[in-house]
């Protein structure tokens, strides 16, 4: 099992050239956890043991070897994407979901948040107009969950 303890600073695209591209793909939640064991796309097991609070973020590369490299990418999960009417109302509903300790992303007019019963219930109470769809979800900040 490789464990990775440290993420390399800079890697150079250089440093790339002629290396087989592994992948880890993650979930929103996933890449905030900076201890936990995983399995890359081509079956590599790996050990994270990040320092606390470590995030990672879809396209870093976490590890580099003789012949290969392992990246980041962002797993398609459950998100509910809202389009407010105007920029009073996105304002709105970007301070409830913050309120409310969860994550938000904000893509083109849209913004999108983690498909949660929670979530659903605020967004029915202002009257917002919400679509479930699967994507791979980068909030621009980090939101924290009390029922984790």
């Amino acid at each position: 099992m490789l464990v990775i303890e440290q993420i390399p600073l800079a890697v150079e695209p250089g440093m790339l050239a002629g290396k087989r591209r592994d992948t880890l793909v993650m979930t929103c939640e996933e890449r905030r956890w900076p201890r936990q064991r995983l399995k890359t796309v081509a079956g590599r097991e790996v050990a994270l043991a990040l320092p606390t609070g470590t995030t990672l973020a879809p396209g870093a590369i976490i590890a580099v070897g003789i012949d290969w490299y392992i990246d980041i990418t962002a797993a398609p999960e459950a998100v509910l994407a809202v389009c407010p009417a105007d920029q009073h109302t996105a304002i709105r509903v970007a301070f409830e979901v913050g309120n409310h300790h969860f994550p938000l992303a904000i893509e083109g007019d849209e913004l999108i948040v983690p498909d949660d019963s929670a979530m659903e219930q605020l967004l029915n109470r202002l009257g917002m107009r919400w679509e479930r769809r699967r994507a791979a979800f980068h909030p621009i900040a980090r939101g924290h969950r009390h029922d984790r």
